[in-house]
């Protein structure tokens, strides 16, 4: 009987783990995400809405949490961010779209000195995002910022240079949703 008790305490602590995490537009984001060697927490999470359709929940992931947009834009310091998809059917085209014109923003109409790496980058969205998938932009010093979809590798962008304008495309002072924003610095 003590071995059932310790066997079912264990499984209880582990699926504990588990579980953890936030729920957000029906959507479940862990607590923490693997940056390499890094764990990253949870530093806030809320929906991307457009045309009030809810297209995906969103989680930025931090070594040590913020509130400051712009040192989270600045710091070359590992980070993620996730979009878990609610929305069923988000063309490529659409992606890109949606992301050129936060890149836009971003820079102020002047992509030029970064438009290699923006092309690098809308290559790798070449099939419709369907519900449930997870996008996983995940930063670290020594790769640039890599892209996994449902956990496969689909490519890397090197240097800080990219991270700060992906980053702020979600995060700048002309971000992509300004109440989106505010979530991803709440906690």
């Amino acid at each position: 009987m003590q071995r059932l008790f310790t066997v079912t305490m264990v499984f209880f602590f582990l699926t504990a783990g588990v579980a953890r995490g936030v729920e957000v537009g029906g959507v479940h984001l862990p607590e923490t995400l693997s940056a390499g060697n890094t764990r990253l927490m949870l530093n806030g999470a809320g929906v991307r809405k457009k045309f009030f359709v809810k297209v995906y929940a969103a989680g930025l992931y931090l070594t040590q949490k913020s509130k400051d947009a712009a040192t989270v834009i600045e710091t070359d310091a590992p980070m993620a961010m996730r979009m878990h998809f609610i929305y069923d059917g988000v063309t490529p085209k659409q992606l890109m779209e949606t992301f050129n014109d936060g890149f836009t923003a971003a820079t102020g109409g002047n992509t030029a000195p970064v438009q290699k790496k923006i092309d690098a980058f809308n290559a790798f969205f070449t099939k419709e995002a369907k519900k449930d998938d997870r996008y996983d932009f995940i930063y670290l010093t020594e790769s640039g910022v890599t892209l996994f979809i449902n956990e496969a590798r689909v490519g890397s962008i090197p240097g800080l240079d990219f991270k700060k304008l992906l980053f702020s495309v979600w995060l700048g002072e002309k971000p992509a949703d300004d109440g989106l924003k505010k979530r991803l610095l709440a906690k």
